[in-house]
C-alpha cells in the first residue's frame, strides 16, 4: 500500500511538472530561448557573430509593472562596444511580462516577486545564458545584473562555474540573510554568499552600489567582495556617487566596469589607509 501511494504522488509531480513545462513556440534566440523547461523572453542587441557577450539581468522590479528597463541598457552596450563586435542580451526572469502583453513562463513553483531567487527560476536563467554562450560562442561573457539580476549572477557564478568569465553586480543584495532582517521573510532564494566557495577562481567579478542607495547598502557588496578576495577570486568594488538604487545601470561606472571585465582582469582594490 505504501509503495502504491509513493508511486502515486511521483506520477502526480511528474504530471506537474510536465503540465508547466512551456518551452518556446518558437524558439528564435532574438526575442525567447528556452531554458530548462520554460519560454524566457529576451532582447538581442549587435552583431550575430559576436566576439564577446554581455548578458543582463534585471532586478525584483517590486512595485510592479514589466520587467524591461535593463533592455535600453542593453541597446546601448551594444553600440558602447560596436568597434569590439559585442553581443548584448537582457534576459528576462521567469514570470515577469515584458511590456508587450507576454511574459517569460514560469514553473508551478513560482513565488511571483517574492523569494524569487530559487533554485528552479536560478536554473532556468541559467540555461538560457548557457545556450546563448552554446550559439553563439563568444570568447569572453560577462553577467550584468542590478538588484536582485545581481544576486542572481552571483549564485549563477557559483552553481554553474563555467557560465561567464565575469560579473558586475550593480546594487547587490549579496548577503541575502543581512538584507532581508527585519522584513518579511524568504525560505526558498538562494543566498550569493553561500556559493562563493564554488566560484572558478578564473571569475572576475566588480561589485557597484551607489552612495545614496537606501534599498541594498554598500556593506553587502563590499562583504561579498571581501569575501571573494579571501578566495584569491580576482574581485574589486566600487561605489557610484550620488546613485540611488534605481537609475544606476546608466552610470559610467558600470560602463566602465563592464570594458575592464570583457578585455582585462578586474582591478584589485587599492589597500585603504591603515590596511
Amino acid at each position: 500500500m505504501a509503495a502504491r501511494i509513493f508511486l502515486a504522488a511521483l506520477l502526480t509531480s511528474v504530471t506537474a511538472t510536465a503540465a508547466h513545462a512551456t518551452p518556446c513556440d518558437p524558439e528564435d534566440f532574438e526575442t525567447k530561448v528556452t531554458g530548462v523547461s520554460q519560454c524566457l523572453l529576451i532582447r538581442r542587441f549587435g552583431p550575430t557573430a559576436p566576439a564577446r557577450m554581455v548578458v543582463w539581468i534585471h532586478g525584483d522590479v517590486s512595485s510592479g509593472g514589466p520587467a524591461n528597463y535593463h533592455f535600453r541598457y542593453a541597446q546601448q552596450a551594444a553600440l558602447e562596444f560596436s568597434a569590439s563586435n559585442v553581443m548584448s542580451v537582457a534576459v528576462v526572469r521567469p514570470g515577469y511580462p515584458d511590456g508587450t502583453g507576454e511574459s517569460s513562463t514560469v514553473s508551478f513553483l513560482h513565488s511571483g516577486r517574492f523569494d524569487h531567487y530559487t533554485r528552479e527560476n536560478l536554473e532556468e536563467v541559467g540555461a538560457v545564458i548557457e545556450k546563448l554562450r552554446q550559439k553563439y560562442k563568444p570568447e569572453t561573457l560577462v553577467l550584468v545584473g542590478h538588484s536582485g539580476g545581481a544576486a542572481t549572477a552571483a549564485v549563477l557564478i557559483g552553481t554553474k562555474a563555467d557560465l561567464a568569465d565575469g560579473a558586475v553586480l550593480v546594487s547587490c543584495p549579496c548577503e541575502l540573510v543581512s538584507w532581508r532582517m527585519g522584513r518579511r521573510s524568504w525560505t526558498r532564494s538562494e543566498n550569493p554568499t553561500d556559493w562563493i566557495g564554488k566560484i572558478s577562481p578564473s571569475t572576475r567579478v566588480i561589485a557597484l552600489t551607489g552612495t545614496k542607495d537606501d534599498n541594498t547598502p554598500q556593506s553587502l557588496a563590499i562583504a561579498y567582495v571581501d569575501a571573494l578576495k579571501a578566495r584569491g577570486i580576482r574581485a574589486a568594488f566600487q561605489p557610484i556617487p550620488d546613485g540611488a538604487h534605481l537609475g544606476v545601470l546608466g552610470a559610467r561606472e558600470v560602463t566602465e566596469a563592464i570594458g575592464t571585465l570583457l578585455y582585462r582582469p578586474a582591478p584589485e582594490n587599492k589597500p585603504q589607509a591603515g590596511e
